[in-house]
């Protein structure tokens, strides 16, 4: 059996989910929505789709990076002073780690100027607690390994399996019990062997495909 995902990107951090954070500087309110993209066409529309939410704002300031080489980057300014807002935004985007994510701050000016540095530090910082919002996750790459055994053998592999930390994404009743187990890109043949050694070579194995598994970054870690 092969060694290694070929089909994968290397293990990479991006967001969990969709996330939104409101706050308030110097009486101006600021509001950062994040979201996980795939592509520039998907970035457009979420930033498309806060704008139409928030119509009477005074800005809708943004940036993403998207793509397995990061190939689709934009920072929109939207009407604030040159690289005052979505430059800073790109910026915790690129120095949070993160692939595939977009990010909208919203802005209801409040009636005091804040100068360049001000707006830098406060598009950052509501981008930051958009991102925070949302979520981080490691997605690590994995290969889905279908194991066929007996059902004199199931709970023991099952509880076998669960003690080593493994997932059992999906079972299957036939003839046999089929198990569909993730292993991490590289570890294939560790599972294997471990399998062959609590069965005593009873059970038969097939590679699937190649997928990913989303685990979750603790808030304590690298999270902005």
């Amino acid at each position: 059996m092969g060694q290694g995902c070929w089909s994968l990107l290397n293990d990479y951090r991006t967001v969990a989910d969709y996330g939104q954070m409101a706050i308030e500087i110097n009486k101006s309110r600021f509001i950062g929505y994040v979201s996980r993209v795939e592509n520039e066409a998907e970035a457009a529309a979420f930033i498309e789709k806060v704008k139409k939410q928030h119509w009477d704002a005074t800005h809708n300031c943004s940036a993403y990076m998207a793509g397995i080489n990061d190939q689709w980057q934009k920072a929109d300014d939207d009407g604030e002073p040159s690289g005052t807002a979505g430059r800073p935004i790109l910026e915790v985007i690129k120095k949070t780690g993160l692939k595939d994510t977009v990010v909208v701050v919203t802005r209801y000016f409040g009636g005091i100027k804040l100068g360049a540095g001000g707006l830098i530090r406060a598009y950052g910082k509501a981008a930051s607690a958009g991102i925070k919002a949302a979520g981080l996750v490691d997605r690590i790459g994995h290969t889905q390994i279908s194991i066929e055994i007996d059902y004199t053998l199931q709970g023991m592999l099952e509880n076998q399996l669960r003690n080593q930390g493994y997932v059992i994404q999906d079972k299957a009743f036939t003839q046999f019990v089929t198990l569909v187990v993730l292993a991490r890109c590289g570890e294939e043949e560790k599972l294997e062997n471990k399998v062959t050694e609590w069965t005593a070579g009873r059970a038969v194995m097939h590679h699937l495909d190649e997928v990913y598994a989303d685990v979750l970054v603790a808030a304590t870690q690298d999270n902005p």
